[in-house]
């Protein structure tokens, strides 16, 4: 089964840029933090831009909120990057037998059952803020972690 990590990506993308707000912005140092490559970082970023989440600037490597991070909510990062009809998190198989009686009835038995969690998931996300992400992020960073922090910054 295939994963999606662009959500952790494009949260970690948001919180990148409100951390290291006076650092290295460029998608080169954000992609090295994500651990991923420039392009999914910059294609993230428009999505992001797109979805009224983030400024940029052409030419100019400034990435910043473009709301304050108290406004953003989970459930509007996963919006900006999952485009309308794919923000299902769970999936129904298509393929089953239609001649045996459970294969013929999954579906729709599974429909309504993910319907009940992807609303609880969204009603969850929509609760969440980049705020207490970033805020739970800094009570985390230590030791050698602050002082490279530290030296990232101008």
């Amino acid at each position: 089964m295939k994963t999606s990590h662009k959500l952790s990506d494009a949260v970690h993308i948001l919180t990148y840029i409100v951390v290291v707000q006076d650092g290295d912005l460029s998608s080169a140092a954000i992609a090295d933090s994500v651990a991923s490559n420039q392009s999914l970082i910059r294609r993230l970023m428009s999505q992001l831009r797109q979805a009224g989440l983030l400024q940029t600037s052409p030419g100019k490597v400034a990435p910043k909120l473009a709301k304050p991070a108290t406004a953003i909510t989970l459930l509007d990062v996963y919006k900006a990057i999952n485009p309308d009809g794919q923000r299902e998190l769970l999936h129904v198989d298509p393929k089953t037998n239609i001649r045996c009686p459970v294969g013929a009835n999954i579906q729709a038995t599974l429909d309504g059952a993910y319907q009940q969690v992807q609303l609880a998931a969204e009603q969850e996300m929509q609760a969440i803020t980049l705020q207490q992400i970033i805020d739970d992020l800094v009570t985390r960073v230590d030791g050698p972690q602050k002082a490279w922090l530290a030296s990232i910054k101008k």
